[in-house]
């Protein structure tokens, strides 16, 4: 039986294992104790359990005891001779079975210490409950300052305690892995251990955008010139050039009068609707029921009346907006990928029922920015591709479009672009009443320049240049045709998500675990109350960067997890009528976004987007980085001449690294990150 197939056995039968990443055992197990040198951290803490606290006393005691048997029963002096120990120098350590015998001796003294330790701690905690259950007595101003004011009051440890059993009880409590991306091995990141290098498949990074070597140069440079944070709230001290000229950017992808930028697209989604729904009188919103939370949110607190129709269902939301008089202010929120099922909202029909019942349409396209249209303005873009796409980079709206006819359009700077923040796009007057009532915006530290630098950077690169986008969208439905191959049970769905349905919330951790453990692949179980109870599953996502080798080593990798943990496979879901459209009786037709003409398959063949091998150098289109460049000239100054895609020979040590401040002008960087790229005319 292999390590694996023994932790599993364990976690079965021990609650502390259950709940506690393999990562955190791993650290435990190879770590000494600070109070008890000869114990592991993890002996440490069995020490506290009522079934191995008492095991390792006895197997400790045993252990003691061989040692004194065998120096009772045999001839000491002869194994001393045997071995060629000469002890007579009065060293007893000298003798390799009287040195093991201390070694036994002092691990059995300091197990009995810890133990003890434990006992005590249990004691004083039981102690201090049963003091906090008893009714308060009337104490005298000086022994209040003997103790804490909730001492004798309400138990708040405790009630924490409790909320997270809970969490534990029902299989919702999160574990986070720890994962550290580099830059120069994209999707490869290091665990806790920078030694153990693992391959990174459900990053939000959707682009690889965070390492892209033009993003990058022009952080550098934001960062000399401009220091790190930016100084204060967006009217104190932190409404740079860099955030209105990111705020037009913005507005011009969406092709929309204005935009606002935020610190996330949660605090987007929670500010604008809370405050939407607060200022229009009487205000209802019509909320799809997969909606994110950060929509939830908003909508809450906004205190505005909430109907919810079922997910992407027409006629259940005509027959909710039917009910209100035609003059009540409504407001349609939904998103267009909907990030766990991959599911697709019907835009242009949600539009058309918003102008028939007097409503106002509140897009999300978070997951969609950077990954659909021909300039990476999302599905609304992406429905009306050629027109957009003959329309080039003009900022002005397109009377008709699907993109034109949404009131109001958030997104992300923090998946397909890279970087972290959000955003709002909408009319002038609206975008200006939002910038003047919400809390989440008027009241935050602005982001730093530098941050804002390198988003603004990755959003000309991509309105720009269209083979990232294509190339990710092959890479998925070459994934989603090898998954299917192998019975690999996929929830169907238009877009580049990739939900594999495992439909339990222990074998979805299991199998997040052991994906990790054996084949050094990262990729994070989703349970309740991210998706139903049920429902849990793992979702993949695909990247450019992601070479033919990764690819086919993770559809093995995921094949080898569901036979090892006996994990449902699509004809298993069919036996039993099928769940979230797998192994449905009436197979569903799932046409993709991107159509085949759109990804280049059509034309000349040199023009197809193909994945890339292991060890070839990714592609940076030269335009685009021209442009990008070219965009940053008035604040940052032209760039002299430099091949970008070049590796280094050698990166910086960080005592060889200088401050350069703005006043010289902008110039290369001495030692530009190492990556292997190649330019594409």
């Amino acid at each position: 039986m292999d390590r694996f197939s023994l932790f599993s056995k364990f976690t079965s039968l021990c609650p502390f294992l259950a709940r506690t990443q393999p990562s955190s055992i791993r650290t435990l197990c190879t770590s000494a104790s600070p109070q008890f040198p000869s114990l592991t951290k993890l002996t440490e803490k069995a020490t506290e359990c009522p079934v191995m606290g008492a095991a390792l006393a006895k197997r400790s005691g045993q252990l003691v005891q061989g040692f004194a048997s065998l120096a009772q029963g045999v001839d000491v002096v002869k194994i001393h001779q045997d071995k060629g120990v000469d002890v007579s120098s009065g060293n007893i350590e000298k003798c390799p079975h009287a040195s093991k015998a201390l070694a036994a001796a002092r691990m059995a003294d300091e197990l009995a210490a810890a133990k003890k330790r434990s006992d005590a701690l249990k004691a004083a905690k039981a102690a201090h409950q049963a003091a906090a259950s008893q009714p308060p007595q009337a104490t005298s101003h000086g022994d209040l300052k003997q103790c804490p004011a909730h001492a004798s009051g309400f138990n708040y440890e405790q009630f924490y305690t409790d909320e997270l059993q809970k969490k534990h009880d029902d299989k919702s409590y999160r574990y986070f892995n720890t994962i550290n991306r580099l830059a120069t091995k994209f999707p490869v990141a290091h665990t806790a251990d920078p030694k153990t290098e693992v391959e990174v498949w459900c990053a939000n990074d959707y682009l690889g955008m965070g390492n892209n070597p033009v993003v990058l140069e022009t952080m550098h440079h934001a960062l000399d010139k401009y220091g790190h944070g930016a100084g204060g709230t967006r009217n104190i001290a932190g409404n740079g050039s860099w955030h209105l000229n990111l705020e037009k950017e913005l507005a011009a992808l969406h092709r929309k009068p204005a935009a606002l930028v935020f610190s996330s697209c949660y605090v987007a989604n929670d500010a604008t609707l809370s405050t939407l729904g607060a200022k229009l009188p009487g205000c209802v919103y019509f909320s799809d029921s997969s909606n994110h939370a950060s929509m939830i949110q908003g909508i809450r607190h906004s205190g505005a009346k909430k109907v919810i129709w079922r997910h992407n269902d027409l006629n259940d939301l005509e027959n909710k907006l039917k009910e209100w008089p035609k003059e009540t202010p409504k407001i349609i929120a939904f998103e267009s990928v909907y990030s766990m099922c991959g599911s697709v909202g019907p835009i242009k029909e949600i539009c058309d029922l918003a102008e028939k019942y007097g409503a106002i349409t509140f897009l999300d396209e978070v997951h969609a920015v950077g990954l659909y249209g021909p300039r990476g303005a999302g599905v609304a873009e992406h429905l009306d591709y050629d027109v957009h796409k003959a329309a080039g980079q003009s900022p002005d709206p397109i009377p008709g479009t699907i993109m034109d006819r949404v009131d109001i359009i958030t997104g992300t700077l923090g998946k397909a672009y890279g970087a972290v923040g959000g955003y709002v796009a909408g009319s002038a007057k609206f975008i200006d009443m939002i910038r003047s009532y919400a809390p989440g915006f008027i009241f935050t530290t602005s982001l730093p320049p530098v941050t804002v630098a390198g988003a603004h950077a990755s959003i000309v690169y991509q309105k720009t240049y269209n083979g990232d986008r294509q190339l990710m969208q092959w890479n998925v439905r070459e994934v989603k045709k090898r998954f299917a191959s192998r019975g690999i049970p996929v929830v169907p769905g238009p877009s580049h998500i990739v939900p594999v349905l495992i439909g339990d919330a222990v074998q979805a951790k299991q199998a997040s675990d052991y994906l990790l453990e054996k084949h050094s692949i990262y990729v994070q179980a989703i349970n309740f109350p991210t998706v139903a109870r049920g429902e849990e599953r793992l979702r993949f996502t695909i990247t450019p960067g992601h070479t033919l080798e990764q690819l086919e080593r993770v559809v093995a990798a995921v094949d080898d997890t569901f036979s090892t943990l006996s994990i449902k496979r699509e004809a298993d879901w069919a036996a039993v009528g099928g769940r979230c459209g797998v192994g449905s009786e009436v197979k569903e037709t799932v046409t993709p976004i991107w159509d085949d003409e759109q990804l280049g398959l059509t034309g000349p063949a040199v023009l197809a987007p193909r994945t890339r091998r292991a060890g070839e150098a990714r592609k940076v289109d030269t335009h685009a980085l021209v442009v990008a460049r070219q965009q940053f000239d008035g604040l940052l100054g032209p760039i002299p001449t430099r091949n970008v895609f070049a590796p280094a020979n050698a990166v910086p040590s960080i005592s060889s690294l200088r401050m350069r401040t703005g006043a010289a002008g902008r110039r290369p960087l001495e030692a530009p990150v190492a990556m292997p790229l190649v330019a594409a005319a």
